[in-house]
């Protein structure tokens, strides 16, 4: 019996009602199969009823678990101990696709941060070269919905985060990319250790990997791996690298011989053609070209990419003041990168910190940290750094306890007053938003608003 009438035979447990757990709802309802949704916040999914715990008098046969879910949750323990199946909806949307669509390439990337962009750089190239592709898993897309497309598309680009890695294990990659590894979601895994390790455990599902040289993490933790290895850097490329040669981004890696190199691109096709955004164009390129696309496609796609909103995303130039939301920087790591991008930085910084420590980053970036406006519930994990690493910067706190947007007025009124030209205002917190914001978007999206009604007046 195939896969999905067996599916039909079963009694399956949805966990989680969120974006994932919707998805695999839609495809269990469109084949009539029998099936239940258990989560813990949301009570009604599109007039299906949601239960809160798993109903006693019910067997399930399986369940599919969406990825925010941690293993050590006592819904998953239980059904575990009753001998029930419970995997990923990644594992179950490659079942599917094993089924509905056996020659479809699957290529996975990874990282603390740039995931995102350079999985959409990647379908941006897909579309430049004719490839039936598209981007899917931890933006915009599910994996499920990919797979079950009318598309039958021929190429999934999938961003995968550590939970999704972590909980899945049946996927087989044409072609994998580790972008880098830095402390984040500590909350969730218990440690920096089990966290890297659920990163690093995406090259067992594959034989080739896309790594960063310049991230001392994905080089050490991946020495002992026996797939071919394509590294990427900044600096001149050895054979079987990609790297950059003056203005060029150089392939010497998918050549007719060890002496010959290709053009990638140009820096100015990469925009902004920042330090970590040319990293993620070469990681692109490599899962590209890993597939047989040719070089002035991977180029094409390159050029005719622009940034997702709220990732280094210029706002307003004023006064010869920048005004940048890079809301979606909500680690330590991706924050650095952003504040390294300019030269003297009024900082926007704060929310929840997911177990991270602040110090390296104050260490890297202090030379270029004019001033910080302190926000959030783990705010003071940044001050402290700030006071014990760089005593010499301004630092502003602000608690906003009349909601989201009276807070992001006083930031920005803040921000206007001690800012002057030359200064880039940057909105890189270095924490998620959920203590004041309801996402990410929302308080990008507040930061935005506040810098037009109150300084492009």
């Amino acid at each position: 019996m195939s896969f999905i009438a067996d599916l039909k035979t079963k009694r399956i447990l949805i966990i989680g009602a969120g974006t994932t757990g919707k998805s695999v709802a839609r495809f269990l309802e469109s084949i009539d199969a029998n099936f239940l949704i258990v989560d813990e916040k949301i009570q009604n999914l599109d007039g299906i009823e949601v239960f809160d715990s798993v109903p006693d008098d019910i067997l399930f046969d399986l369940a599919v678990v969406s990825p925010g879910w941690r293993k050590d949750h006592q819904i998953i323990m239980n059904l575990l101990s009753k001998g029930i199946e419970v995997i990923s909806e990644l594992d179950f949307a490659w079942m599917l696709k094993s089924e509905l669509n056996p020659e479809q390439k699957w290529l996975a990337l990874t990282g603390t941060n740039g995931k995102t962009t350079t999985v959409q750089m990647l379908e941006s190239i897909l579309i430049s070269a004719g490839v039936s592709g598209i981007a899917c898993g931890n933006v915009g897309t599910t994996v499920v919905e990919a797979v079950t497309s009318e598309n039958k598309f021929k190429v999934l680009a999938l961003e995968l985060s550590s939970f999704q890695i972590a909980w899945s294990s049946l996927p087989e990659y044409s072609a994998v990319a580790i972008l880098n590894i830095a402390e984040d979601h500590i909350d969730w895994h218990g440690s920096f250790t089990e966290y890297a390790d659920a990163k690093l455990k995406l090259l067992s599902q594959s034989t080739v990997a896309i790594l960063n040289l310049g991230d001392p993490e994905v080089v050490l933790r991946s020495a002992s791996w026996n797939g071919r290895k394509i590294f990427f850097g900044l600096a001149t490329p050895q054979p079987g690298e990609i790297g950059l040669v003056e203005e060029l981004l150089i392939d010497r890696v998918f050549v007719n011989s060890a002496d010959s190199a290709e053009v990638i691109a140009e820096l100015t096709d990469v925009r902004p053609a920042v330090p970590h955004n040319v990293s993620n164009a070469m990681a692109a390129a490599g899962l590209a070209l890993s597939i047989g696309i040719a070089h002035p496609l991977v180029k094409a796609g390159i050029a005719s990419f622009t940034l997702d909103k709220h990732r280094l995303e210029t706002i307003l130039s004023k006064d010869g003041i920048n005004w940048i939301n890079d809301s979606k920087a909500t680690n330590p790591h991706a924050a650095s990168a952003a504040l390294l991008s300019h030269l003297s930085n009024i900082w926007i910084a704060g929310g929840l910190a997911k177990g991270a420590k602040m110090d390296e980053l104050i260490q890297r970036t202090s030379s270029r940290i004019k001033a910080a406006i302190i926000i959030g519930k783990d705010g003071e994990l940044i001050a402290t750094a700030l006071s014990k690493h760089a005593p010499e910067v301004q630092l502003h706190r602000i608690t906003g306890t009349n909601g989201a947007e009276e807070l992001m007025d006083q930031v920005v009124s803040c921000a206007l007053e001690i800012a002057s030209a030359g200064d880039t205002v940057l909105l890189a917190p270095a924490c998620a938003s959920m203590d004041q914001f309801a996402s990410y978007a929302e308080r990008g999206n507040l930061f935005k608003a506040s810098v037009s009604r109150l300084v492009g007046k």
